[in-house]
């Protein structure tokens, strides 16, 4: 369980910071290109970081949980 839960804080945290940079990047982009003025709120970025590590985190223990719960000779003989 320990691990599920560390290898989703990583995938989420990991995958929150590409985010930023990229919804950074591509805001600078769209600024230089199109002459458009952007602004980026450290609110967004912290509520959207925040919002990504939840999912990842939900997402990647939840189903580690209920496969805990069940008998593996059960698992095994579902598939």
């Amino acid at each position: 369980m320990y691990q599920f839960l560390a290898e989703s804080i990583f995938l989420s945290v990991s995958g929150g910071i590409i985010g930023i940079i990229l919804g950074i990047g591509t805001s600078k982009l769209i600024s230089t290109l199109a002459g458009w003025s952007t602004i980026v709120s450290p609110m967004s970025i912290m509520v959207s970081f925040l919002f990504a590590l939840g999912v990842g985190v939900f997402f990647g223990v939840f189903p580690a949980y209920k496969a805990a719960e069940l008998d593996p000779i059960v698992a095994l003989r579902h598939e």
